[in-house]
């Protein structure tokens, strides 16, 4: 709950360049992370690795501009939620808040 707390607060409150993109792309995997942990009994190695890829299919995603191709840019949350702008920092981000999950 907490994780999921400090998200909502990044997401409102927070619109510079490091905290909102990079710090909450980190902790947004860490949240999925312990959502599927916590729901269903598989290993810390193939959760980590799980959600490592769904972050990285959503990247894909947002390099192939799929909320323009869609039109659904008109739909805030569903524009955030998929994201608009392709990133590598956004990988390293994931990348990151995965090992973190793991390790921790």
């Amino acid at each position: 709950m907490l994780l999921f707390l400090i998200e909502v607060c990044i997401a409102v409150f927070f619109d510079d360049r490091f905290i909102r993109p990079f710090v909450g792309d980190v902790l947004v995997v860490i949240l999925i992370y312990c959502l599927i942990r916590s729901f269903w009994k598989i290993r810390a190695t193939v959760a980590a690795l799980s959600v490592f890829g769904f972050a990285c299919a959503i990247e894909g995603l947002q390099y192939l501009n799929l909320v323009d191709r869609l039109g659904l840019r008109q739909y805030k949350l569903l524009a955030i939620v998929i994201g608009t702008t392709f990133d590598w920092m956004d990988i390293l981000a994931y990348a990151i808040g995965t090992a973190i999950a793991f390790f921790v």
